[in-house]
């Protein structure tokens, strides 16, 4: 499988400004600049996308291993925190909230690792990554 996405850049890095567009269309010439990545402007940034990423591929890998243990995850929500220092992604913090039923928190905690370490997102920063969790039986 292989998806793609599509960046636009024209001029300077501060006075510039860009599109961001997805081959499914969810982004289409989404706006980007230096203002909405490092200011408060108007607009997504690449962190914001990773972030959205990062969530998106650890809570469906953590229903794939409680699926696989014969749990069934009612609902997990999970936010990301990326942190971008000196020009790198230093840190990706993951906040997890899950209604799964029948689950001990032992076992619980031992798939939230597993899913942390063996999402495709988490397997492509190689930053350091933390997980802070919320188990509701």
């Amino acid at each position: 499988m292989k998806r793609k996405a599509t960046a636009v850049w024209n001029g300077t890095i501060k006075e510039g400004k860009g599109t961001l567009s997805t081959e499914s269309g969810v982004l289409k010439d989404s706006q980007y600049s230096f203002k909405s990545r490092f200011e408060s402007g108007t607009g997504t940034n690449p962190e914001e996308l990773v972030a959205a990423a990062h969530a998106g591929c650890f809570s469906m890998q953590l229903s794939a291993f409680l699926t696989e243990e014969n749990f069934d995850p009612e609902k997990i929500e999970t936010e990301c925190h990326i942190t971008l220092e000196n020009g790198a992604v230093t840190k990706s913090h993951l906040i997890l909230n899950a209604r799964v039923a029948n689950i001990e928190q032992g076992k619980f905690d031992a798939l939230v690792k597993k899913a942390k370490e063996n999402c495709p997102i988490s397997k492509l920063l190689k930053t350091d990554i933390s997980v802070e969790t919320t188990l509701n039986s």
